[in-house]
């Protein structure tokens, strides 16, 4: 595969995580946040089982041991909270905002690498922390009380978001089964998300029949084609390149709010939405950009 030809998919990545926001929204009209969590998950699981057995032909000799069950444990419960708080945010506030607030996990996923796990971060997460919080407040029209619950909820989701990330990627490096790791986690979250919204939500047929788009696509293309995407194409860029590609998400997702939902919101939130997504490519590349800069130093 071309490295021109992985960007494109990684694109396509960033697509439809954007839209997915969208029948995240949308199917709220119709259908409880548990029950979407679950549905949604399960067909993500089932759909992302052919990809497990390529991904164990492929690597015959990596296997998950008994050892890594907990930080198993430990992940499908911060992807657990954090789709959920995500779902039942998405009620209360935009889409846009959904998708800025959201992508502040990059940002905070360095905070808590240096904070709980004694790792070094590069300074220019200070930065991007600084232009994190300042593009939050324009978000919220320079005023903080304009913050709804929903806008709150996306924050707290962000910080799960955060802590899943670096504990799979620790274990997806030991591993080497990236793709059976997420199939677990889905299969976590449609399995408890399923059983909370029996209890906690009014189940009916009709509902579920009525969200049945949405639910098809946040759970198969949002939920295992765009993530089978990821986990291909970056064997084939550079971490560079897929950094800029995937933070995509958030500014499609506010194209397509725009497009399909009609949201608006005021050039001073546009100005924030814009500094939050700097500070997301900061994080991203900056390290990257230092690195290939000490690299030429010491030749």
């Amino acid at each position: 595969m071309s490295r021109a030809t992985a960007n494109l998919l990684l694109l396509l990545a960033g697509v439809i995580w954007g839209m997915a926001f969208i029948a995240q929204s949308t199917a709220m009209d119709d259908i409880g946040p548990l029950q979407f969590s679950g549905i949604r998950f399960l067909l993500a699981f089932i759909a992302v089982l052919p990809f497990v057995f390529w991904e164990k032909r492929r690597k015959p000799k990596a296997k998950i041991e008994r050892k890594y069950w907990p930080t198993l444990l430990i992940i499908s419960v911060c992807f657990f909270l954090g789709h959920v708080l995500q779902q039942i945010g998405i009620i209360h506030t935009s889409v846009t905002n959904a998708g800025f607030l959201t992508a502040a996990y990059v940002v905070l996923t360095p905070f808590f690498v240096l904070f709980f796990f004694k790792g070094r971060p590069d300074w220019v997460i200070w930065p991007a922390a600084f232009l994190t919080l300042i593009g939050i407040y324009l978000l919220s029209g320079g005023d903080l009380s304009a913050l709804n619950v929903g806008d709150a909820l996306m924050i707290v989701a962000a910080v799960f978001w955060a802590l899943q990330v670096i504990y799979l990627g620790n274990a997806a490096h030991e591993t080497g089964r990236p793709i059976t790791i997420a199939a677990i986690q889905f299969l976590f979250i449609g399995v408890f998300a399923t059983g909370l919204g029996l209890i906690f939500e009014e189940v009916s047929l009709a509902a579920i029949q009525a969200a049945a788009v949405e639910l098809l696509f946040a759970g198969v293309l949002s939920g295992s084609l765009a993530f089978t995407l990821q986990a291909i194409a970056q064997q084939w860029t550079r971490p560079s390149d897929a950094a800029i590609f995937l933070s995509t998400e958030a500014p499609f997702a506010a194209i397509f709010a725009a497009i399909m939902l009609g949201e608006r919101i005021p050039p001073i939130g546009l100005f924030g939405c814009a500094l939050i997504f700097t500070a997301v490519l900061l994080t991203e590349l900056g390290p990257l950009y230092l690195k290939q800069r000490k690299a030429k130093h010491t030749l």
